[in-house]
């Protein structure tokens, strides 16, 4: 089958590429409004995108053709706070999806924590297993979304989680994004090392 996205109905495309695109990340993103109304929703266009500088992306899509509010939030204030999702999470988060007014706060509407954050406004999530404070690096809007770039300003991680710098999966349970109303699990781990490859100039092992 050929899927060409010129010939797609409204939402073909999303339907399709998020079935496909499978697993992804979840960033639950929290900011404050110049208002004070905090906001927290979930957004799974998300991943790290370069370690020096540490940057985040998080893609927002419109809501009826007007900002959503975390991206007004973001553009207004500069700031916000990526919390990652684990499994007893997963009703509270899929909660604060829903197309609440700008005058809802998640928080309360789904009795998540609003910790305070040291180096940003906006609070993190308390629940949260690992928090990452940001400041806007840039927004580009490409179509009907917009590409937050922020930069990691300091990072909440539970205790339990991490050893030498390095967060333990299995510990984490994250949930990750599918299709529809489907999420997954972490699931079984498969390890499996990169080769080791000799400099330039030195011969290999089967040289």
């Amino acid at each position: 089958m050929l899927i060409d996205p010129e010939t797609l109905p409204p939402n073909g495309a999303y339907k399709f590429l998020t079935s496909a695109i499978v697993p992804r990340p979840i960033a639950f993103v929290s900011t404050q409004g110049t208002d004070g109304v905090l906001n927290v929703a979930p957004f799974s266009y998300f991943n790290v995108m370069t370690d020096a500088p540490p940057i985040l992306s998080v893609a927002v899509n419109l809501r009826r053709g007007e900002p959503k509010d975390t991206l007004r939030n973001v553009r207004d204030t500069g700031e916000f706070v990526i919390n990652l999702v684990d499994e007893p999470m997963l009703q509270r988060m899929v909660q604060a999806s829903g197309d609440w007014a700008p005058e809802v706060d998640e928080f309360a509407l789904t009795g998540l924590t609003p910790a305070p954050s040291q180096r940003v406004r906006p609070p993190r999530v308390a629940e949260s297993p690992v928090s990452i404070e940001c400041r806007l690096e840039q927004i580009v809007s490409i179509g009907t979304g917009n590409l937050i770039l922020g930069r990691m300003v300091l990072a909440h991680v539970r205790d339990d989680l991490i050893a030498n710098g390095v967060v333990d999966p299995v510990k984490l349970r994250p949930l990750a994004r599918l299709g529809g109303d489907n999420y997954a699990t972490l699931g079984p781990l498969l390890r499996q090392p990169r080769p080791v490859v000799p400099p330039p100039g030195r011969p290999t092992s089967a040289g």
